[in-house]
């Protein structure tokens, strides 16, 4: 287990979604963002024309994580992808703890898959209004280093968990083929599982058959484009879940801070997932 970093959140801990009273299932929203280290990229040409934002600080990077903090407020669960978590080209800033901070969010952690020591910090990222009952990182296999997932666990002690696997998997097929057989795997380790974040790939991909071949996660309802922000027509970025996990609703945010837009769903977890009624505790440093 990976302890997580707390902050301490009063208002955090009041907007706990709690228990229905008439089944006891738990209400709760999710959503996954690849903010592209707070660059808002709104033209193909961006990609060369503001590549220098990628390595160098820049003016808006702080205003921009603050127009994310507002997105991300009304979530229980966020996952990030290509975040910073502090070095030059971020000032300084982990980025995945400022969302914390300003998002109101008791729980945060940061996965460096790929660190370029001051330069650059390639992360991934949990928020989190509930407390996780564990944390582990996995390194995914791929021809380049530097992709990672992280595995969280929510429920009640030495009950079955709901766990939720945050990826961001290669640009490069071959690669992802080789991801998805090891998420297959750990998919298949647990009963509820939610997979999210920005795949790199299409929900008619090879991939994303490859998955569903080989594990019990249903086929998304509604194929969501996310990319690009500014013109999005291709769906890379998904929220998936074993059949316990009822999705009620599914939708992309029309939020244009980043060449991806953010995807959010609203779940209703069967009652033995209901999590302790609890206000978030510290955890010891």
């Amino acid at each position: 287990m990976i302890e997580l970093n707390h902050l301490q959140s009063a208002e955090a801990a009041r907007n706990l979604r709690t228990a229905d009273g008439a089944r006891g299932d738990l209400r709760l929203r999710l959503l996954t963002y690849n903010i592209q280290v707070g660059i808002a990229s709104r033209r193909y040409h961006h990609y060369l024309t503001h590549s220098w934002k990628h390595v160098l600080p820049h003016a808006e990077s702080l205003s921009n994580l603050e127009r994310i903090a507002q997105v991300v407020n009304s979530y229980d669960i966020v996952a990030l992808q290509e975040a910073d978590a502090g070095s030059f080209r971020s000032l300084y800033v982990n980025q995945i703890e400022f969302l914390a901070r300003h998002g109101a969010f008791p729980y945060w952690y940061s996965q460096t898959n790929r660190n370029l020591g001051r330069l650059a910090q390639h992360s991934n990222g949990l928020l989190s209004r509930r407390k996780p009952l564990d944390v582990y990182e996995h390194k995914l296999p791929g021809f380049i280093p530097g992709r990672g997932l992280l595995e969280v666990h929510y429920g009640r002690a030495g009950e079955k968990p709901l766990v939720l696997l945050l990826v961001h998997l290669a640009l490069s097929k071959r690669a992802r083929l080789r991801q998805i057989a090891y998420i297959s795997r750990l998919v298949n380790r647990y009963d509820h599982v939610m997979v999210m974040g920005d795949f790199n790939c299409q929900a008619q991909s090879e991939e994303m058959a490859l998955l569903h071949t080989h594990t019990r996660l249903c086929r998304p309802i509604d194929e969501l484009p996310t990319f690009p922000s500014w013109r999005p027509h291709r769906n890379i970025d998904h929220i998936l879940a074993t059949p316990e996990i009822r999705i009620d609703t599914a939708q992309v945010l029309p939020h244009t801070v980043s060449d991806h837009l953010p995807i959010a769903v609203d779940i209703t977890l069967p009652s033995h997932l209901a999590f302790d009624g609890q206000e978030p505790r510290p955890l010891k440093s």
